[in-house]
């Protein structure tokens, strides 16, 4: 079986075809021979009711065949029609066309029954027709009487041979139209298929992201299906990007720490400690972003996380790091806030952010948070820097966008903390502080 849907599909469809039009050229073959032999019948029997009509009757009062005969064929020899009569007087006729050819031996039909038969004579083939009748003579003496008619087999073959011929002739065309009919057919049914390979062969170019053409009812199931496959192997090759971009991004503030703290030739206590915090941070931020990268983002039951305690961890922490700036922050968040996230992801919201403000503040960073109504919550990160002009606000949210290309850094932060919210069902919106710098307002 051909491993080719196309071909396949015209290999059964044709052969049906081929036993159909073969079963129907039988059918219809079988049905003229049956007609033909009928025909011959009853025109074999019109003759012999010629024969009877041309009969005579002799001074006993018995039938006989006159000299002339009705049917011309009848007297020319070697005519291809024969008849012959035979009764239980004695009598013994046959027509003049079967001159010279022997008397043959033939059964005689039931009385009043015609019966049509083969006949062999002189090595030609022949189709008889018997009949038998009474004839009662002038004594009342009741006589019976056999006629055949007979004529060559032949002429009924050629009309026979000639319609076999003009029938399986136009089946055979019929049939290889049929099959052509039907390989236009698969080869346009099939067409959408043909457009999906194409579809997906430009994907794999990079000429398209999707499969975006209109194909039949049948196919939407197999396309949507496929663009979801598709989407779905898009947004997981970019979610481990991101994360890979996410932890380099969140190990720079620790390993900055680390360098900073080095750089100050610390004391082997000390500086052993803030070896210890930060590598069981930077551990910390490893794991976060692997099981980030695994399970696909937010988790379905969420506990509530204080927010106090790691605010004023990453303050404390920044702080270090940005010593030189003498940047100061305030905290006006109360005491005993909740908030409805994972503890990591607080984490990496709040660092970012407070990342960014320590990194383009003067010398002021506010931290400001609450809740609101039906489990709400909001806070806001200002700071007393440049600010961010307000056609770049919503650029800087997406991946890689940066406002400052003067200092180092890859766009990621504020990226991240527009995904943690998107992830929270949350907003974030950028303005200008109280001090002319930039806030960030994030509601949860």
């Amino acid at each position: 079986m051909p491993r080719s849907l196309g071909r396949r599909m015209v290999v059964a469809s044709g052969a049906v075809a081929l036993l159909f039009l073969w079963a129907s050229g039988v059918a219809l073959d079988r049905a003229f021979r049956h007609s033909t032999e009928v025909a011959l019948q009853e025109r074999l029997e019109g003759r012999i009711y010629a024969l009877l009509a041309a009969a005579v009757v002799d001074p006993q009062g018995r039938m006989r065949l006159p000299a002339q005969l009705p049917e011309p064929r009848l007297s020319n020899p070697d005519s291809g029609l024969y008849a012959m009569v035979w009764g239980e007087d004695g009598y013994r006729w046959r027509s003049p066309s079967q001159l010279g050819r022997p008397f043959p031996e033939l059964h005689p039909a039931p009385l009043n029954q015609f019966q049509l038969f083969p006949l062999e004579q002189g090595g030609e083939r022949l189709w008889g027709l018997r009949y038998t009748l009474l004839w009662e003579d002038h004594q009342g003496t009741a006589l019976r009487y056999h006629l055949v008619v007979a004529e060559e087999e032949s002429s009924t073959t050629a009309v026979i041979h000639a319609f076999r011929v003009t029938l399986f002739g136009g089946l055979g065309v019929t049939a290889l139209m049929l099959l052509l009919v039907q390989w236009l057919t698969v080869r346009w049914g099939l067409r959408p298929l043909r457009e999906i390979a194409a579809e997906v062969a430009q994907m794999e170019a990079g000429g398209q992201r999707s499969l975006a053409g209109e194909y039949p009812s049948e196919l939407l199931p197999l396309v949507r299906n496929l663009n979801h496959l598709i989407d779905y192997v898009e947004r997981e090759r970019e979610r481990y990007r991101n994360s890979l971009g996410d932890l380099a991004h969140s190990l720079k503030t620790p390993l900055a720490l680390l360098r900073n703290a080095a750089e100050q030739g610390a004391t082997a206590p000390p500086l052993a400690v803030t070896v210890a915090e930060q590598v069981e941070r930077m551990d910390g931020m490893v794991r976060y972003h692997l099981r980030r990268a695994h399970s696909g983002g937010r988790q379905p039951l969420l506990r509530h996380t204080p927010l106090l305690l790691p605010l004023q961890r990453l303050v404390a922490t920044l702080e270090k790091v940005y010593h030189e700036s003498g940047i100061s922050a305030t905290l006006a968040t109360p005491e005993g806030l909740l908030v409805a996230m994972e503890e990591d992801d607080l984490f990496e919201l709040l660092g970012n952010l407070l990342d960014n403000a320590f990194k383009y503040g003067h010398s002021q960073v506010r931290v400001e948070a609450g809740s609101g109504g039906e489990g709400a919550f909001w806070l806001e990160i200002e700071d007393d820097g440049a600010g961010i002009a307000p056609l770049d606000r919503q650029r800087l949210l997406r991946r890689g966008e940066r406002g400052d290309q003067q200092r180092p850094g890859e766009g990621i932060g504020l990226g991240v903390v527009a995904e943690i919210v998107y992830l929270y069902h949350g907003s974030i919106q950028i303005s200008e502080s109280r001090w002319g710098g930039a806030r960030v307002r994030v509601v949860l």
